[in-house]
């Protein structure tokens, strides 16, 4: 017959041993609010308006807001799982006119001095019109800001920053065809 063996912690080492558990799993990458704000810098930013749909007849053309950039580590940790969320609104209202949310920096960390490759994050509503002469004069198309959040494990989402959206439009519309100049030049002025 076997004889059981008792094993006697004492509480100084039960101590040690779950300051060393809880220690290891905020080894893992997590961060806190005021860790991320600190360890993140938002570069080379691009705000602008998106073609979400277009049809040459009948004529219609929505438009989105949308903001690119690319996240700088800043900090003296590497930066992994980073997400993103971009709040859309336009100046002086309170309703959203859309939001996105991405993984902005995944598994293939940013070690620090580094960037991440370019985010883009796009509203899913827009502004509606009948071509990109019609945006020119249309009073919906008011000025729109974004707020972009950042979230890493263990943190909640933080506010990073806020950017207006130029009113830069990245969308060309296709040349008429089997129209003569003048066809052209009229239909480009309506």
């Amino acid at each position: 017959m076997k004889k059981k063996t008792k094993y006697m912690t004492s509480p100084l080492l039960n101590v040690f041993l779950i300051g060393l558990i809880l220690l290891g799993i905020n080894c893992g990458g997590s961060m806190t609010e005021e860790e991320l704000k600190a360890s993140v810098e938002i570069v080379d930013v691009d705000t602008r308006w998106e073609k979400k749909y277009y049809q040459p007849w009948p004529p219609k053309l929505i438009l989105v807001p949308a903001i690119s950039f690319k996240i700088k580590n800043v900090g003296d940790k590497p930066l992994q799982y980073i997400y993103c969320n971009g709040i859309f609104k336009f100046v002086d209202e309170n309703k959203n006119l859309g939001d996105n949310f991405v993984a902005g920096i995944r598994s293939t960390p940013v070690m620090p001095g580094d960037l991440s490759d370019t985010i883009t994050l796009q509203s899913f509503q827009g502004v509606e019109g009948n071509n990109l002469a019609h945006f020119k004069n249309n009073p919906a198309w008011k000025t729109a800001n974004v707020n972009v959040f950042f979230k890493s494990k263990g943190s909640q989402f933080v506010l990073i920053n806020s950017y207006e959206i130029s009113k830069k439009i990245n969308f060309k519309e296709p040349e008429p065809v089997g129209m003569g100049e003048k066809e052209k030049l009229e239909i480009k002025k309506k």
